[in-house]
């Protein structure tokens, strides 16, 4: 059955990627879900993120996902390669789920001059180190300097984006990614792109790497070389916007993301 390219997330920032797909590849049908009631994922166990996310990708193959990505960062970490290699074959073997981290680790590697690449990320992401395997495994000169950032994720969702104390906190967490002279850094949190304005701000010429744009780039490379694949999606140009907590604030903050008004419907998973 032909269906919907799925885009799944613990919250928000998943809406940053779905954005990009719509500017950059519009025809297609996508289908957004948020696990909001379990958000945070970033201090989770493996074991209780790959359950909580399996949890997410039947609930939207139920609903004609055909493809789904995981904007979840913590979850294409922690999740990701064992439902790839075991829970898919098993469960869904002609279905595809597709994480956001290498895309943006292949970028770095494109991008970075000096072999220096920092990574800002959630907890879970950058104690599981994917982005350094990934790049590493890739390129082994290059030097990776993780830094976990706790606190960005609760200030974006709480709309203080501009306030003092976000200002304070990115400078806390970008002084020991300059100190190491990176010439590139990864936003390795979906709710980062929503700050790149401002760590740009404080970074001057070092390149950032937001996951939006490259991701919609590589799916767009993924679907020209798996015409199977891209066969069974559907080209109406819908959005179905689902999460596990509907609220005002969902609907006002998820616009923030998304960049225009969006309308959401609530799922119990």
């Amino acid at each position: 059955m032909k269906g919907y390219i799925g885009v799944f997330d613990s919250g928000f920032g998943g809406l940053n990627i779905l954005r990009a797909l719509d500017r950059e590849l519009p025809e297609y049908d996508y289908l957004y879900l948020s696990d909001t009631a379990r958000n945070p994922y970033g201090d989770r166990s493996h074991e209780q993120v790959y359950d909580f996310t399996v949890e997410g990708i039947d609930k939207m193959f139920s609903f004609g996902c055909e493809l789904i990505i995981l904007a979840c960062n913590t979850a294409s970490a922690k999740a990701l390669r064992r439902i790839q290699m075991d829970y898919l074959p098993k469960n869904h073997p002609h279905k595809k789920v597709l994480g956001v981290l290498i895309p943006g680790a292949e970028e770095a590697i494109d991008v970075t001059r000096n072999k220096k690449v920092g990574v800002m990320g959630t907890i879970g992401t950058v104690t599981a180190h994917t982005f350094k395997k990934e790049i590493c495994k890739r390129d082994p000169q290059i030097e990776v300097y993780e830094q976990a950032c706790p606190l960005l994720v609760q200030y974006v969702e709480a709309g203080e984006c501009d306030s003092p104390a976000v200002g304070k906190a990115l400078e806390e967490y970008l002084k020991p990614l300059t100190d190491q002279n990176v010439d590139t850094i990864i936003l390795g949190c979906t709710h980062y792109g929503m700050l790149e304005k401002h760590i740009g701000d404080l970074v001057g010429n070092i390149a950032l790497i937001a996951q939006g744009p490259v991701v919609a780039r590589k799916l767009d490379e993924y679907l020209r070389i798996h015409c199977k694949t891209e066969r069974e999606l559907t080209k109406n140009s819908r959005r179905s916007i689902y999460t596990t907590d509907l609220s005002d604030q969902f609907i006002r903050l998820g616009s923030d993301f998304f960049g225009k008004k969006i309308a959401a419907e609530e799922v119990v998973l």
